[in-house]
């Protein structure tokens, strides 16, 4: 029988083990951005579009290609948002939050939406989690959240990514370096793709940041945003350089980087890796000291990033970083026969309250299929209950690693099982603890 529909281009189902991956992804990324202060915040899924077209800017790819837009049921055109830090600054500014202490740190994970060519590492509904630093000029400021980033990644096992940085002035400098473009690419004007030639006269930054083949090869040769910083952009990306050495932070300064969207300031970033092929691109982020004021709030600086979760978890995959699996079954609960099975369920209720994961049988299976599933799904313990055992208050609990076997009263269940827990945490550790004494040994003897 074949499928009404399959999920549409661009999307993907995460199946319980993905999704087991996901969740450790994201909770660790939300552990550490609480550390350095930053408050979850969660935004609606669509903003009206003038949010968008605003703040991203109407002469990038994303509100020019990508934005998934319609019209509601009384004509208001609506988005599904594209990225994270419009919508959270327009939350920051309707519930006032950047009346309160600043900075202001805001931290989610969230859906986004874009309209682009489906490959691996690049999806049409994705997701991503990202950080908002509101109400700080410092460079001190951007050294955060790129260290934040550095730390979330050391301890998510992430290898073989590098930092790459660079500023792209302010309003006081950027004008001149965006004549200087002008000029150059108005003497390749015949050479340009067609949406590069509308971008010339709107803003020819953009065109730093197509990806045409032969505009990219152009770009390479454009004058160099570095070249035409004002005293204080050139003082602030040199403080941030000066911070970062300092945090032990590795980095590259990459003049051609200027990110996808116009909101952007000074400070640009992005964490970039070869082991996933071309969409290599996993952080990006820098400031946004203007975003605020544009959006109809008093002016406050600004600076964030995002990362791409699914790209994040293609690329952990791909460096062999630790990932967890789907969760181990604490016990199976067998039970022989229709009474047997209703003391089952209430026993497997009350070992969920104390903690374990506890199944019983469901689908009135024989002793044979049930064992053979409690294989399956990789129960660490087993108990068989029928009505001698029923009689008795009490049966056999089996380990299925070892298959050593022991009398438990059923009242007793849920602390046998406590005990096995606790011992078999404690040889883990001792294991680990006898791994680094042994390491220890012949570094020492080296």
């Amino acid at each position: 029988m074949a499928l009404i529909t399959k999920a549409p281009r661009g999307t993907q189902d995460f199946t319980p083990d993905q999704s087991a991956r996901m969740r450790y992804i994201e909770d660790t990324l939300m552990r550490i951005a609480g550390l350095h202060g930053f408050g979850e915040i969660r935004t609606p899924t669509f903003e009206h579009t003038e949010l968008f077209v605003r703040s991203v800017g109407d002469t990038t790819d994303v509100v020019q290609k990508e934005m998934y837009t319609f019209e509601d049921k009384k004509g208001r055109s609506i988005t599904l948002k594209p990225e994270g830090t419009a919508g959270a600054v327009r939350a920051a500014l309707e519930r006032g939050l950047l009346a309160e202490a600043l900075p202001l740190k805001l931290s989610y994970i969230t859906p986004c939406f874009r309209y682009e060519k489906a490959q691996a590492g690049r999806y049409r509904e994705f997701h991503q989690f990202g950080v908002e630093l509101l109400g700080a000029q410092s460079s001190a400021a951007d050294a955060e959240v790129i260290g934040l980033v550095q730390e979330a990644l050391d301890t998510l096992g992430v290898t073989e990514i590098r930092l790459f940085i660079n500023s792209i002035g302010c309003p006081n400098c950027r004008p001149k370096f965006q004549q200087a473009l002008k000029d150059y690419y108005s003497a390749h004007y015949d050479e340009l793709c067609p949406t590069c030639q509308d971008r010339l006269e709107r803003n020819p930054l953009r065109i730093l940041d197509c990806k045409e083949e032969h505009c990219h090869e152009l770009a390479e040769h454009a004058p160099i945003v570095l070249d035409y910083l004002c005293d204080e952009c050139r003082e602030h990306f040199e403080e941030l350089q000066e911070r970062l050495r300092a945090m032990g932070i590795a980095f590259e300064v990459d003049p051609t980087i200027v990110r996808g969207l116009d909101y952007y300031t000074k400070t640009v970033f992005e964490f970039k890796t070869e082991t996933i092929g071309a969409q290599g691109t996993v952080c990006g982020g820098g400031r946004y000291d203007g975003l605020v004021e544009l959006m109809g709030g008093q002016k406050q600086p600004a600076v964030g990033f995002a990362i791409g979760l699914e790209r994040l978890k293609l690329v952990m995959e791909a460096c062999g970083a630790p990932m967890p699996e789907e969760p181990r079954c604490d016990i199976a609960l067998i039970p022989l026969g229709a009474k047997a099975s209703v003391r089952c369920s209430a026993m497997a209720a009350d070992l969920r309250t104390d903690g374990f994961y506890a199944e019983t049988d469901l689908m009135n299976r024989s002793l044979k299929a049930q064992l053979k599933y409690a294989n399956k799904i990789g129960a660490r313990y087993t108990i068989v209950i029928g009505d001698s055992e029923l009689e008795a208050g009490k049966a056999r609990l089996k380990d299925m690693d070892s298959g050593e076997e022991q009398e438990v009263a059923f009242d007793r269940l849920a602390d046998v099982l406590m005990e096995k827990e606790a011992s078999r945490l404690y040889g883990e550790i001792a294991d680990a603890q006898f791994g680094l004494e042994e390491l220890s040994g012949v570094l020492g003897q080296e």
